[in-house]
């Protein structure tokens, strides 16, 4: 494949370059571009140059370069958007779009710049009137100086030129100079990069749509990474996880096929002032398609779910032997009924294993039956399936179990994310929305804002979450990774992590059990999951069993509303700890974690209306650092002002807040 440079742009005498400039609504934020020899951009925010000129450009197969070497200076038009957007599903009820934008309009293509006070965002667009063919692009981040990053290496199962690209997208943080990057490792998104100042920037893509997803890497050990794009796969072969993927054998020498004109993907660089600031950023959802307006969209319910898999069908106190059949379901679908659990999912095992087809149904489960049971409780149930059998008879599988009453999918193990990938996702959304069926993106990347676009699609995973506390060894590290992801990896939309465990331990004491598994850190940090991590659909990872012996946790999590009226990050640092409030209605929820240091901290809740107002705290019990399912909890009175917190090692809070 062709890798554009400056050197190989500079083909041709053009005229001088011409710079153009933005600014952010509030001024603190400015980018530089610069046109004429190539086409540059820079960032400087609050006076602190965070990006040098970093190129961008496109080429095609024909040879058409968007990005390179112009002889005539674009028609330049601006404009400035200030609204305020009502959303659907989605962390707060509203949110405020204001940015400027700049359009460079070239013969072939433009480019679209727009700065919010909170980030900056460009986009190519294509003119073209006819198909053709990307070979490659380059986004260039360049940084102004060798900062520190969180960067999630590709965890590739294949160490290969064409397996290189297979990923599950699960991985957790190095912290790490951009020198220091491992130069035959790519990276996935998003990335933080620690700035000056204590600001902090990272780097995602929206409204990735019909187009390959952006990997990063560093060859040349300087400030600046560079992207890679997984080609256009040429061969795909059945296999991997039980026969339900299409493995990539060979690949095109480009990256994608495109009908004519369209918009590609935004590269979005966000920026914070604090960390905090990051932990709730809208800029990924505020840049997607907006979703049709005169499409229906009240069949779409968030809620929570009864999972089987991770607790492994492992139930105890019962009269009939556990695991994938009608009796083990009907309890699951009982103990939802009774915690006011919205669905309960039939994970993996469902369909005869190996076909790849849905309609091949092991003859120990009877869907109907399970299917009718749960309405007649007010029960919804979610199917898992694989990607190769959802994709191979998609509509017929959605026709045929939307009319059963099932209510959705969990679509798993895609692990890709080239040209064909991306737009299956799109696909899948499409298709079950005709069908007023939700979906939950499991074993996938990172969200885009397709959230927005269809807001049946529930959840993704693209997220290092519970399920690996299975088998990882004690040296995995996810108590930390718990309080780094709200401000990097949920800055691109929620994540399907499958909190709420109810065997905790601590840092000494943790070891995988598949069939019983443990979390690392303690019980109020699992309660405290449910208020801090985006998941509009938020499975409960724990057994049926384990929850009614634990019935005061449960009937706090069972609770927590999965969407918001509004969200605050109070306060943060990354790796260290976070503290966020949400809203439902008139009641408030709040919710600490911290790393496996024990932490105090004063919460500021004076934000609160006036009034007097009833708590409900759960926090760490004196004993916590000892017996991590050790907790307290408290019911009081409280006025609007500070709250003073402890957290053990690995620890963390939740509170319910009502007001009189």
């Amino acid at each position: 494949m062709t890798i554009l440079t400056a050197a190989t742009l500079a083909i041709a005498a053009s005229a001088a370059p011409k710079t153009y400039e933005l600014a952010s609504p509030g001024g603190q934020l400015k980018v530089t571009v610069e046109s004429g020899e190539g086409l540059t951009y820079s960032l400087v925010h609050g006076g602190d140059l965070l990006l040098d000129k970093s190129e961008i450009n496109m080429l095609m197969t024909d040879g058409t370069i968007y990005g390179g070497v112009e002889k005539k200076a674009p028609k330049v038009s601006r404009r400035t958007v200030n609204q305020t957007l009502p959303t659907v599903l989605y962390k707060k009820a509203e949110v405020v779009d204001n940015f400027n934008e700049m359009t460079l309009k070239y013969k072939d293509y433009s480019v679209v710049f727009r700065a919010y006070d909170e980030g900056m965002a460009y986009r190519f667009v294509s003119h073209a009137k006819a198909p053709f063919v990307v070979e490659n692009e380059v986004a260039e981040f360049n940084l102004a100086q060798d900062w520190n990053t969180w960067v999630p290496y590709v965890n590739s199962r294949r160490k290969t030129e064409v397996g290189k690209f297979w990923s599950s997208f699960e991985n957790t943080y190095n912290y790490l100079q951009v020198k220091d990057w491992a130069a035959d490792e790519l990276v996935f998104l998003p990335i933080m990069v620690d700035g000056p100042k204590g600001k902090k920037i990272v780097i995602t893509e929206a409204d990735l749509m019909n187009y390959p997803g952006m990997l990063l890497q560093n060859k040349d050990g300087d400030n600046r990474f560079e992207n890679l794009f997984a080609p256009v796969p040429k061969e795909v072969k059945q296999g991997g996880h039980n026969e339900l993927q299409m493995v990539v054998q060979e690949y095109e020498s480009y990256i994608a096929k495109l009908d004519g004109a369209c918009s590609f993907p935004w590269r979005v660089v966000t920026v914070s002032e604090n960390d905090a600031q990051m932990a709730d950023n809208d800029m990924v959802w505020k840049l997607a398609t907006p979703a049709d307006p005169n499409a229906d969209w009240s069949y779409v319910k968030p809620g929570k779910v009864a999972w089987d898999w991770w607790n492994d069908w492992n139930l105890y106190g019962v009269d009939f032997r556990a695991g994938i059949n009608n009796d083990t379901y009907k309890y699951y679908i009982d103990f939802a009924s009774k915690n006011g659990i919205e669905y309960v999912i039939l994970d993996e095992g469902w369909a005869v294993n190996k076909k790849a087809d849905l309609f091949q149904v092991i003859p120990e489960i009877d869907l109907q039956m399970l299917t009718d049971y749960a309405a007649e409780r007010n029960v919804g149930l979610i199917l898992w399936a694989g990607y190769w059998a959802f994709d191979r008879d998609m509509e017929k599988v959605c026709e045929h179990y939307s009319k059963m009453g099932i209510k959705g999918f969990k679509v798993d193990f895609m692990d890709r994310d080239d040209q064909y990938m991306v737009d299956f996702h799109r696909r899948a959304a499409a298709m079950c929305a005709k069908y007023n069926m939700m979906v939950d993106f499991h074993g996938t990347y990172k969200p885009t804002g397709l959230h927005r676009t269809y807001p049946n699609v529930v959840n993704y995973e693209g997220v290092h979450g519970l399920e690996q506390m299975k088998w990882d060894t004690p040296e995995t590290d996810q108590v930390t990774y718990d309080v780094t992801i709200p401000f990097i990896r949920m800055v691109a939309g929620p994540f399907d992590y499958t909190q709420g465990a109810m065997r905790n331990a601590t840092k000494k004491n943790y070891h995988p059990v598949n069939t019983e598994a443990m979390s690392q850190g303690t019980r109020c940090r699992q309660l405290a999951e449910f208020v801090i991590f985006d998941s509009p659909f938020s499975m409960l990872c724990d057994s049926p069993s384990n929850y009614m012996s634990e019935a005061e946790c449960t009937g706090f999590i069972a609770d927590i509303p999965t969407v918001w009226d509004e969200t605050k990050a109070l306060d943060g640092k990354v790796s260290d700890y976070i503290v966020m409030a949400r809203r439902s209605g008139d009641k408030w929820w709040v919710g600490a974690m911290t790393d496996w240091d024990a932490r105090d901290l004063e919460i500021d809740l004076s934000f609160l209306p006036a009034g007097e107002y009833t708590i409900e705290i759960y926090k760490d019990g004196i004993n916590a650092d000892r017996a991590a399912r050790d907790y307290k909890k408290v019911v009081e009175d409280f006025t609007p002002g500070k709250l003073n917190v402890h957290m053990a090692p690995g620890g963390g809070f939740a509170a319910k807040i009502v007001k009189k």
